[in-house]
């Protein structure tokens, strides 16, 4: 750990963290949402809200994939996805659905505005974001995909959407 300069749970829980909050609603796979918090701690997010079905921690199959990230990511649990944004509308956050939509914002070109959080909503790994989500989020980002299957692995979603918008940082 040392060699490679990895800080420590409580370094990690005092550092300025990245003004973004994951919002995943009702996600199914455990491993999902394990995945989701091991990138929410490679990116320094500022936290993950776990909505409605999905799970939360203390869990095994979630534990496997987080490699430990459930001890440094902030998270907050919501019974609905529709409470989680309400709650960040209040704080000011711009909320965005990642959703193939009509007229969504390709991800290449989504420019999230200077100075204000961001939550980004993953949905159900059948359902996708919720339709009650979609009506509260400011807008929706779609990944652009070429192949025959239109679908991506939520917890690939997330690493891609991150990696692009803090790129452009």
């Amino acid at each position: 750990m040392d060699e490679l300069g990895r800080m420590t749970i409580e370094e990690f829980k005092h550092s300025e963290k990245t003004p973004i909050i994951i919002v995943l609603d009702n996600i199914r796979s455990l491993h999902n949402v394990g995945s989701v918090f091991r990138t929410s701690d490679a990116f320094l997010l500022q936290g993950i809200y776990l909505c409605g079905m999905t799970g939360k921690p203390p869990h095994r199959d979630i534990r496997k994939s987080a490699l430990g990230a459930t001890d440094s990511v902030n998270w907050q649990y919501f019974k609905t996805t529709e409470e989680a944004l309400l709650q960040l509308k209040a704080e000011n956050y711009s909320i965005w659905a990642v959703e193939q939509v009509e007229n969504s914002t390709s991800l290449a070109n989504f420019k999230p505005q200077k100075n204000q959080p961001l939550a980004l909503i993953f949905g159900n790994e059948m359902n996708g974001v919720s339709d009650e989500a979609l009506k509260q989020a400011d807008g929706c980002i779609e990944i652009p995909q070429f192949g025959m299957k239109h679908s991506l692995n939520i917890s690939v979603s997330v690493g891609i959407v991150l990696w692009e918008l803090l790129r452009k940082k």
